[in-house]
């Protein structure tokens, strides 16, 4: 597998932490090209030390919400090496309050960071795929872009909303030969639930227990790995948590009267 990786040219958001950290030193093993972004550029500077390539990554500093630029920035990205194979949108954010107590503008930065960012970097990259007849796209959404769960609304919210869109991009562009991934996981052991937005926008500070106990970000990484070189179009890598997708597919109010009862901070 790691030899359908040697010399590709791969984007990856969120690439300074978690998931798209342990992404980079994945593809870095695999003697991938990197350009990394995120908007902690100190950060990214540790990351591209630590891969096993260095010399064979680029750090393009990114806030996924400032729209206007992206453009400018996957062009360089393109430049890099003149030409980029696969795009790893992984930039994202949590949530952990209940709607009531969520103010709007933080249901609007959610939404805006998930998934007009995610949408934002694809249609930039978009255009130099379709000219290659070639590309690949890989979200990384979640489990709740399929469940409904507490204390998460506008985080499921723009997860439903990434995979109705990039579902609908794979039948667009399956005759320009790009390939779309949606990538569903469950609990990974990363900061996620300590950079959870609280209702009023603050921090949640506190990792969960369910997240602690987890996959771990270099396994996640193998199985993203193995998604995409596979040409998968989405994929669950989760532990026990994946059993609600199919309970709420084949018994919804039985899955109703669970979820609604279970607090899952």
């Amino acid at each position: 597998m790691q030899k359908a990786f040697k010399d590709k040219v791969i984007w990856i958001t969120g690439a300074s932490s978690g998931i798209g950290e342990a992404l980079s030193y994945a593809f870095s093993d695999a003697d991938a090209y990197l350009v990394l972004s995120s908007r902690k550029a100190e950060s990214l500077k540790a990351v591209k030390a630590q891969c096993k390539h260095p010399d064979k990554v680029c750090i393009l500093p990114l806030d996924v919400t400032h729209y206007e630029a992206i453009p400018a920035v996957a062009e360089k990205a393109i430049q890099f090496q003149g030409h980029l194979d696969i795009l790893i949108n992984n930039a994202g954010i949590s949530q952990r309050a209940l709607a009531q107590d969520t103010q709007l503008e933080v249901d609007q930065k959610i939404m805006d960071v998930n998934f007009f960012g995610s949408v934002a970097v694809s249609k930039a990259i978009l255009p130099h795929f379709i000219e290659r007849k070639s590309g690949h796209i890989v979200v990384m959404n979640s489990v709740m872009g399929i469940l409904g769960v507490p204390y998460r609304s506008a985080y499921c919210a723009s997860k439903h909303a990434l995979k109705g869109f990039f579902d609908t991009l794979r039948s667009e562009v399956h005759a320009a030969n790009i390939q779309v991934t949606n990538i569903l996981p469950g609990y990974v052991r990363t900061n996620v639930t300590i950079n959870a937005l609280k209702g009023d926008g603050s921090p949640n500070d506190t990792m969960a227990e369910s997240t602690a106990g987890g996959y771990s970000p270099a396994y996640f990484a193998w199985k993203v790995q193995r998604a995409i070189a596979r040409k998968k179009k989405e994929v669950y890598i989760a532990k026990t948590e994946v059993l609600g997708i199919y309970l709420m597919r084949f018994f919804p109010n039985l899955f109703f009267r669970i979820i609604r009862n279970h607090r899952l901070h």
